[in-house]
């Protein structure tokens, strides 16, 4: 996924192989993959999950351009080509796609941590470099668009189960309670809507859509050291939700293996079968969270989470901590422990079917387990962290919250007021 973009437009740089980079990279898999594209442009590739389909599409002998704000973490396999630029910079981008049949359209911001209130930077990337993406296809004659979306365009707090393509409708956008998923929302309906269009030396443009869970594996950057860090905080010492709260998670294999066969699906050969088609792509598995984690906390040495935690009291914290970041942000960055959406997704199930992919795309998810993720990942992070200042800085603000209320007692009633209709509106 993309970071955010220097202040000043550089020109892009580009990178070639180049095995002595770094010591490691994603693995891929050992079967014989099917060459789907000559050549495939994959943006935010330089990102777990991006970088990996690279990694796969190169394999297959695909020449690949991998187009990211940075470069990527990994050595770079023969095959692949490096354009270090800003996704929203069209002429970059459009000199990019040169040749390309096929466009992997992954970037994107504000997932989690602290970039999830970054607003104006999530609406920035999210919708108009999609929008830039859709316009260089178009020129560039590039016949075939798929977009990584996410579950989070049909899930706002709601309860799923078992949610299928036609049956679960798009999360009104006023509703949702970040700006990725309602980006994301916006970013996915302008790709589908693209569908169709004619090209500029004729032809049509093909595209889909795949609505990914979390992703895990055994190089992942995000989830995995953000869970890890969190358990030894503390913060996972509190139990939130019931052990009936079920959701879905995909191994980066399996999602890379749903993009090359989204990509065959968008030819003459297929049928077009999945031209204009969101897909939800999964493990195949629900599970729930706490469980799920217990290979982690294992490794650890932590304990499962055993302090209940009332929900209104946890999504009201969230919504504190994202006041407290508004107010400091121009003066100091920091990451919220927890985000309101961050609340919903551990406290409400939302799962998913893989039929419509399985039928129309071939797809068969393979089965892999999160504790081999965890041993690899035990074996290649950082020292753990003395986390002194930060239960400092925590009981400095609820000092600073006792302060508040004794001094604001009307104002912050009247705040909990709203703050607990509006969890009743989301939770009813």
């Amino acid at each position: 996924m993309e970071s955010p973009p220097p202040k000043e437009k550089k020109p892009p740089l580009f990178f070639k192989h180049d095995a002595k980079r770094a010591e490691q990279k994603p693995d891929t898999s050992k079967s014989p993959l099917k060459k789907v594209s000559s050549k495939a442009v994959v943006t935010g590739g330089a990102g777990y999950f991006g970088f990996t389909l690279g990694c796969a599409l190169a394999k297959s002998g695909t020449d690949v351009i991998i187009y990211d704000i940075k470069k990527p973490l990994w050595p770079i396999p023969k095959g692949i080509v490096v354009v270090q630029a800003d996704i929203r910079h069209r002429n970059d981008f459009y000199t990019a796609c040169e040749g390309a049949d096929c466009v992997i359209h992954a970037a994107a911001y504000g997932m989690s941590g602290t970039e999830q209130l970054h607003r104006r930077q999530i609406q920035s990337i999210n919708v108009r470099g999609t929008g830039i993406v859709i316009e260089v296809c178009k020129q560039r004659n590039v016949p075939r668009l798929i977009y990584t979306s996410t579950v989070n365009v049909v899930f706002g707090g709601q309860t799923i189960l078992d949610g299928d393509e036609e049956s679960v409708l798009y999360f009104p956008l006023a509703e949702h309670v970040n700006e990725y998923s309602r980006t994301k929302s916006i970013a996915e309906q302008m790709v589908l809507a693209a569908n169709g269009s004619t090209l500029a030396g004729g032809g049509k443009l093909y595209t889909c859509a795949l609505r990914a869970p979390g992703i895990y594996g055994p190089e992942e950057q995000r989830h995995m050291p953000r869970m890890a860090l969190n358990i030894e905080r503390g913060m996972f010492n509190f139990k939130i939700g019931s052990a009936d709260t079920l959701m879905n998670w995909v191994h980066v294999k399996n999602l890379v293996q749903a993009h090359i066969l989204a990509a065959d699906a968008l030819t003459p050969e297929k049928n077009y079968i999945a031209s204009g088609q969101a897909y939800f792509i999964n493990d195949g598995e629900k599970v729930n969270l706490y469980e799920w984690l217990s290979p982690l906390f294992e490794k650890l040495g932590a304990r499962k989470p055993w302090i209940p935690a009332p929900l209104f009291l946890v999504h009201l914290s969230a919504v504190f901590m994202e006041y407290v970041h508004m107010v400091l942000w121009p003066f100091v960055e920091f990451t919220p422990l927890v985000t309101s959406y961050e609340v919903h997704n551990i406290s409400c199930t939302h799962t998913f079917k893989t039929d419509k992919a399985h039928k129309q795309l071939g797809y068969t998810p393979k089965k892999y387990t999160f504790a081999d993720c965890v041993d690899h990942f035990m074996k290649t992070r950082p020292r753990s962290k003395n986390f002194f200042f930060l239960k400092l800085f925590l009981c400095m603000l609820v000092f600073i919250g006792l302060v508040v209320l004794g001094v604001k007692y009307q104002e912050v009633a009247d705040f909990l007021s709203e703050q607990w209709a509006r969890y009743r509106e989301i939770v009813e």
